[in-house]
């Protein structure tokens, strides 16, 4: 067998060990980013190659939890590529005002700072108190930090050009109560949010949403899982709903590709048609 093709078997077997053990399914991610992060694990744990994390994952939930941490993507900030939420402000939101109530999905939320974001955002276009947001995340280390609103100080003081960019009204820091080196989401813009666990590989669909933000996941999906998650994503919108992905991602082509037509290509933002 060569070198390579090995690799990949020991990769596959971890994934169906951590399947087996602990439920969480990362068979069907992307290869070429599993095989970065487990390299980077099973080299500062001194080990040789992948399979050697093995009995680790079965014998020790601590040592787990590390590499679920390694394998789980929490790469956020407040307004992260402020454009998409410039097009969010002057273009979704008068859609979402033809509606008397409006429920959004953030999924695959990570530590929250673009959940916040939104309510934010909504706020400022006098829409929040008609808003509940839900964020959801299957890592409860990261969910824990969103649930907590508290952030350090000085990310969120360099996360201020990117909220100018976005429309900003005022000032990001306005919405923070600071103490020391951190920072709390204010109460007002957190009881609009609810953070809780949700499992894009494993889960069923969340709600009837008018908005669903799921952005630079399905990068990290193979082509089953991305039609996997277009579906749940499908069944979970409002008719007339809106979808949006990453920068670094599209719209998958597929059967179901056809039910969406693009509000915006250059932000990654679709329509969902129920009636095709």
């Amino acid at each position: 067998m060569e070198k390579q093709d090995l690799e990949l078997l020991e990769i596959d077997l971890l994934l169906e060990a951590i399947y087996k053990r602990y439920k969480y399914d990362f068979r069907n991610y992307s290869k070429a980013s599993l095989r970065r992060r487990i390299e980077m694990r099973f080299r500062k744990e001194g080990l040789k190659c992948a399979s050697d994390l093995i009995p680790l994952v079965l014998n020790d939930d601590e040592f787990f939890n590390k590499l679920l941490l390694d394998l789980s993507v929490t790469v956020t900030e407040m307004f992260r590529d402020p454009s998409f939420f410039k097009f969010l402000r002057d273009e979704v939101v008068l859609h979402l005002k033809t509606y008397p109530f409006v429920k959004i999905w953030h999924a695959g939320c990570a530590t929250g700072e673009e959940v916040y974001s939104m309510a934010i955002l909504l706020k400022e276009e006098g829409f929040l108190d008609r808003t509940q947001i839900y964020g959801t995340d299957f890592n409860s280390h990261s969910l824990s930090i969103a649930k907590q609103g508290i952030y350090d100080l000085e990310k969120i003081k360099e996360s201020e050009e990117n909220y100018k960019k976005s429309g900003g009204k005022y000032s990001l820091s306005d919405y923070f109560q600071a103490k020391y080196k951190s920072c709390k989401v204010d109460e007002l813009i957190r009881k609009h949010v609810t953070f809780s666990y949700h499992n894009l590989v494993s889960d069923n669909s969340f709600g009837e949403m008018q908005l669903i933000i799921c952005r630079n996941v399905l990068i990290y999906f193979d082509k089953n899982l991305q039609e996997r998650v277009i579906k749940l994503f499908k069944n979970s919108l409002d008719p007339c709903g809106i979808l949006c992905f990453g920068n670094n991602e599209a719209l998958p082509v597929s059967d179901m590709s056809m039910n969406f037509e693009t509000v915006s290509k250059t932000n990654r933002i679709y329509k969902y048609r129920s009636y095709l």
